[in-house]
C-alpha cells in the first residue's frame, strides 16, 4: 500500500495542474480504488488540496 501512496504522491508532484482519479488509475496502471485510497491516505495526511470541476476532482500535491 505504500507503494501505491509514493506513486500516486510523485505523480502529483510531476503534474502541477492537477490530476483527476481516472487519470491517476491509468497512468500507474493500478485500480480506482486503489488510487482512491491512496488519495484519502494522502488528504488525511494533508498533503494534498483536492479542487471540485464540474463533476471531476483535481488532485494537487500541498506537500511538506
Amino acid at each position: 500500500m505504500k507503494q501505491n501512496i509514493e506513486l500516486v504522491k510523485n505523480l502529483l508532484i510531476k503534474n502541477t495542474d492537477g490530476v483527476t482519479l481516472s487519470e491517476i488509475s491509468r497512468s500507474l496502471n493500478i485500480s480506482r480504488n486503489t488510487a482512491a485510497i491512496a488519495l484519502a491516505e494522502l488528504k488525511g495526511a494533508q498533503l494534498i488540496r483536492i479542487r471540485p470541476v464540474g463533476i471531476a476532482k483535481l488532485n494537487y500535491w500541498r506537500g511538506k
